[in-house]
């Protein structure tokens, strides 16, 4: 599907605007404008034109850690592995606690079969930050992806004793329902998940997938 009128290139048009003098913006407004245009083509499932704007917004501010990963993530949605892996790097660089560069970096590793490498990124993790949630989600992934499913329970549970509204852990909790016969408690929990942050857009796709094949919230108990 084409973007009307393209988003991004209408800001980038208004920019230019600014900057011949028609009008006043700040360079954080622009990189703003960008970014968000950016965030809207990417949950469309619009990711060149969404990278597109987070590329404009880092020609105005380069070292911005999320510019960063949001860039990661579109090459990374557009299979261009090696260079989200450089803006995943290069983001945890300057961040070194960006919980979701982590999460997407140590995703790509064992996609690309460097699970070693992967493994030894959640464990440090886990052995720098005991008391924060984020590991214990992470590792809670890893496990589910082995299909491991009781000591995957058993991190989300760790993860939630530290955060119970952490989103990473209630999603990863929430898909465990779903892989293991529950749809109708993972729909209680995206919408939980939602009710706290809607702009987990990927949340939102999973809740409609669930409704589209029918499940419903389950009725309170008598």
């Amino acid at each position: 599907m084409r973007w009307p009128l393209d988003r991004c290139r209408r800001r980038l048009a208004w920019a230019c605007l600014l900057i011949a003098g028609c009008a006043t913006a700040s360079t954080t407004e622009r990189v703003q404008l960008y970014n968000d245009d950016g965030v809207y083509l990417f949950a469309q499932g619009q990711y060149r034109p969404a990278l597109e704007c987070f590329e404009l917004a880092l020609t105005l501010h380069p070292d911005d850690d999320a510019l960063l990963f949001n860039a990661g993530q579109c090459h990374d949605r557009l299979g261009h592995a090696q260079t989200a892996e450089k803006y995943y790097v290069e983001c945890l660089q300057r961040s070194a606690r960006h919980v979701e560069a982590r999460q997407a970096y140590v995703a790509l590793l064992s996609r690309t079969g460097r699970a070693d490498q992967a493994n030894q990124l959640i464990d440090d993790w886990l052995t720098q930050q005991p008391d924060v949630a984020d590991g214990y989600a992470l590792d809670a992934w890893r496990l589910r992806q082995q299909n491991a499913i009781p000591q995957a329970q058993a991190r989300l549970q760790q993860a939630l004793a530290r955060d119970p509204h952490h989103s990473r852990a209630l999603t990863e909790l929430a898909l465990l329902y779903e892989q293991t016969g529950m749809p109708d408690r993972a729909y209680v929990l995206y919408e939980r998940i939602l009710a706290r942050d809607p702009r987990q857009h990927e949340v939102a796709q999973r809740l409609e997938q669930l409704k589209e094949k029918g499940v419903k919230r389950p009725l309170p108990e008598q």
